[in-house]
């Protein structure tokens, strides 16, 4: 699977671009703030209906402009989609494949698996637990759309439960079997979004745990915990033991909404206590687990996304990287960099295929 085309209206900093990629390495080279990272946002949106960065779709229109288009082309499995992403200022976005709008965005989810690997990713470990959370969803709902529609519908029941309980503060009162009607799609649902996650992560960990001996060339022993609610307790009970608390906060206090991924290096927390590079190596072996768990349960090779990766490694590890990357057990790739030369003298030295573009103001020079 792979992109061949890509082509933009109004978005974000680009007012029209039309581009034709290379099955292997494609480089946006530019210097800061002229829009390279904004192409992989495009492809980004393609794959997932949303940009990486911003959830407000309004926001990468251009300027003044009233609306913006992203359209991409995909060969996957010797099939060609043509994929449509289009807004206008207060309306809904329409989100098509092959010239029919889809009924539900969720639909769409992993057609065309991608990782993306960005500075942001930091925020995996600076952060809450929502976006590590987010960060297990959006892996698993590429090739588990059961598990994505359980999710959606979880939300949407704590959303009511939450609700009615706003409601008792609000009448001052509090109903038990109002409250059990929601509790009992809570419990269901929230079990097998546990379990499901549970079995991610055993599989996930072992990813995880290789690529990052090989990125840090350490012996440190590193590891992923998987906090939940659920690990030791029945959900059921758990509800109803929370009922007051509940009702003093005016939400649901306990479930799988509540549950983390926690970092270790050693028995030490990687927040508090690992190094800037110990940091980096740990996000980088992440996304290159996601790669490969969603290449292993989807049968395709994903897309992936390497934005300023000069940000998170040095040289010797960005070799190693390139020299990962450009083997077997990998597709399409798209990175950027500030430095043209940089990046090229490091692709050519791992004797990469590869096809550059400079980026200026939102124009793409070949």
């Amino acid at each position: 699977m792979f992109l061949k085309e890509l082509s933009l209206l109004n978005f974000k900093n680009y007012q029209e671009a039309n581009i034709s990629f290379q099955k292997s390495i494609n480089c946006f080279v530019g210097n800061n703030g002229e829009g390279k990272t904004n192409l992989l946002d495009a492809i980004y949106y393609l794959s997932f209906c949303k940009s990486f960065f911003n959830p407000i779709d309004s926001n990468h229109i251009l300027d003044s402009e009233p609306f913006f288009v992203i359209q991409g082309s995909f060969l996957s499995n010797n099939v060609n989609d043509e994929i449509y992403c289009g807004l206008k200022r207060n309306e809904k976005k329409q989100f098509k494949r092959n010239k029919k709008e889809y009924a539900r965005l969720s639909d769409h989810i992993g057609l065309y698996p991608l990782v993306m690997v960005s500075p942001s990713d930091i925020n995996l470990i600076n952060e809450g637990s929502e976006v590590r959370r987010k960060f297990i969803d959006s892996i698993i709902s590429q090739y588990n759309k059961e598990y994505l529609d359980h999710l959606i519908k979880y939300n949407k029941v704590l959303s009511h439960r939450n609700a009615l309980l706003k409601k008792f503060a609000e009448l001052r009162y509090f109903d038990v079997e109002s409250l059990e009607i929601w509790d009992v799609q809570l419990v269901e649902l929230g079990n097998l979004i546990y379990q499901e996650r549970k079995r991610f992560l055993e599989e996930f960990t072992d990813f995880f745990i290789n690529y990052y001996a090989f990125i840090s060339s350490s012996k440190d022993i590193v590891s992923l915990v998987y906090d939940s609610d659920l690990s030791n307790n029945d959900f059921g009970q758990l509800l109803k033991s929370s009922y007051a608390k509940d009702q003093s906060a005016q939400y649901t206090t306990v479930g799988i909404h509540k549950d983390d991924l926690l970092f270790f290096i050693g028995e030490k927390s990687l927040k508090k206590f690992g190094s800037q590079g110990q940091q980096k190596s740990y996000l980088l072996a992440l996304k290159l687990a996601q790669f490969d768990i969603l290449k292993k349960n989807k049968k395709l090779t994903p897309i992936l996304l390497l934005d300023d990766i000069y940000d998170r490694l040095d040289e010797i590890r960005i070799k190693q990287l390139m020299e990962l990357v450009n083997g077997e057990n990998f597709g399409q790739i798209f990175i950027t960099d500030t430095h043209r030369d940089r990046l090229a003298k490091v692709l050519r030295s791992v004797k990469a295929n590869y096809e550059l573009f400079v980026i200026e103001n939102g124009n793409i020079l070949n």
